[in-house]
């Protein structure tokens, strides 16, 4: 497996990462378990989760999703092996970046992953109302302890990103080395814009969620009819319409010249997005996750890539 560092954090990790919402949700632990070995089975590293996964399912209060990371790692997960990123900001006690909320936090969730650190520790969304300087202090200290190797943005606009970016060098603080953001075939606009090209300059590495547009681009949903056939069909009706559908045509013509599926083209095609280190992406079963680590395998045509370009082009 060819490995990528993640911006210039010195973490190096497989094009592939595993969306971890699904830990505590709708895989129990057994589930979990399988997924998590077969995705290190396959020669994969990254996964993502955050202290609030999967607080929105019924009787969840969060940090579920910690905790099966952590009970995996306790019956013999390969610790070593793994590059585990999580996210604060988002609780319901206190929602932000202040310095005392990080600090309180980080022990939570080292405890649930039953760890002494946290590869990427990121911020979940941003916060305008606490100061920038303070919220890298916070991280400046968990690096200096080792409970934290290195730390990502999450849901930063372009220019938030940017003068994060500039006070943190300026400073001698700890520097974003990831963003996650909301990107795929379907939605290419806001990263693309500006997003892309400062996280090019900047060095600065993308682990995009929402990879498969909530399981729109696996081709699962193609009419009206499928959108009742799944809990999630609801989210990917926006897609359904003329761009949509010329865009599973175009995967489903590049899948049948590859003799794959338009999930693993779909994830080839971020891939090969220039910038993109790792996309993240879920799977409930040993056998979508297969389909999903095939993406990382797939190296498309460039006819393909620039057919898949036309059909997404907004």
């Amino acid at each position: 497996m060819h490995l990528r560092e993640l911006g210039r954090s010195g973490l190096m990790v497989a094009p592939l990462a595993f969306g971890g919402n699904v830990f505590g949700w709708t895989a129990d632990d057994a589930a979990s378990f399988s997924l998590l070995d077969a995705f290190v089975g396959g020669g994969f590293n990254l996964i993502d989760t955050a202290d609030v996964y999967s607080r929105w399912a019924p009787g969840n209060q969060g940090g579920e999703s910690e905790t099966v990371i952590g009970k995996w790692l306790a019956r013999g997960g390969p610790r070593e092996k793994v590059v585990i990123a999580t996210k604060v900001g988002m609780g319901l006690d206190k929602k932000g970046l202040a310095k005392d909320y990080i600090l309180r936090s980080v022990e939570d969730s080292l405890k649930r992953l039953n760890t002494d650190y946290i590869d990427l520790y990121q911020s979940h969304k941003d916060d305008e109302s606490t100061p920038m300087e303070e919220t890298f202090e916070a991280y400046a200290q968990l690096i200096k302890q080792g409970k934290v190797r290195a730390i990502g943005a999450s849901n930063f606009s372009a220019a938030r990103l940017a003068r994060a970016l500039d006070l943190a060098q300026a400073g001698g603080l700890p520097v974003y080395q990831s963003l996650q953001p909301h990107y795929n075939l379907m939605e290419r606009a806001g990263y693309e814009a500006e997003l892309e090209p400062l996280c090019r300059e900047r060095h600065v590495g993308v682990i995009p969620y929402y990879s498969l547009a909530s399981g729109f681009l696996t081709g699962k949903y193609r009419s009206e009819a499928d959108l009742s056939k799944s809990p999630r069909g609801g989210g990917v009706k926006k897609y359904l319409d003329a761009r949509g559908l010329r865009v599973l045509a175009a995967l489903d013509q590049a899948a049948g010249r590859q003799g794959s599926t338009p999930t693993a083209v779909s994830l080839a095609w971020l891939i090969a997005r220039p910038g993109i280190t790792a996309p993240i992406v879920s799977a409930t079963s040993v056998a979508q996750l297969e389909q999903v680590m095939a993406g990382a395998q797939l190296k498309l045509a460039d006819a393909d890539i620039a057919a898949i370009d036309a059909a997404s082009a907004a």
